[in-house]
């Protein structure tokens, strides 16, 4: 299950506006403000879609993503002044312990998913610090996004945050995708 990485070669159908459909730049935005969050992380930025939606908001965005080809993308696109492009497995991130105020993960948890990662992510974001996280969900129907057994319920991603010593303030499943916001221990 999980570990689904997105085709790079395909990164140009990252760009499109339709993707508001299954998570608006409102709910990733609206808990960072929440949490005064100004170092951010963007946990598998890619080509930036969501990126760009969230760096008004924050002091630094880090636009996180293993894939080089994504970041050669962005950068073709045009990265915002005050995002920063960082390559990087989730499950070894380049941060300092505490060093961020919240972090951002779209439609990539199921591409990190591990106790590693999510060690990892709370190792990085402060105590009290925001993770956002929205995702193809294992029980949606699979018409979209990666395939069903590559995915993860919204109890499954709850349980693992909270595994990892994250609070848990909202999950929600939907049709297709889930949300899960998260305090860090």
């Amino acid at each position: 299950m999980g570990f689904h990485t997105f085709d790079a070669d395909q990164a140009e159908g990252l760009e499109r506006p339709g993707r508001y459909r299954w998570v608006s730049a409102e709910e990733l935005i609206g808990p960072l403000v929440e949490a005064d969050a100004a170092d951010v992380a963007d946990l598998g930025s890619g080509t930036g879609f969501y990126t760009d939606d969230v760096a008004p908001h924050v002091e630094t965005l880090y636009g996180v993503d293993v894939q080089s080809e994504m970041h050669e993308y962005y950068r073709e696109k045009g990265v915002p002044e005050n995002v920063e492009l960082v390559a990087s497995d989730v499950s070894d991130l380049p941060f300092d312990d505490d060093e961020l105020d919240g972090a951002v993960s779209t439609m990539t948890y199921h591409e990190f998913a591990s106790d590693a990662a999510l060690a990892e992510v709370a190792r990085v974001v402060r105590s009290g610090g925001v993770v956002v996280t929205f995702d193809w969900s294992g029980d949606g129907p699979g018409d979209h996004g990666p395939p069903v057994d590559e995915r993860f319920s919204p109890a499954e991603a709850t349980a693992a945050f909270e595994a990892a010593g994250f609070e848990v303030v909202s999950a929600a499943g939907r049709t297709e995708t889930f949300g899960v916001v998260a305090r860090a221990p």
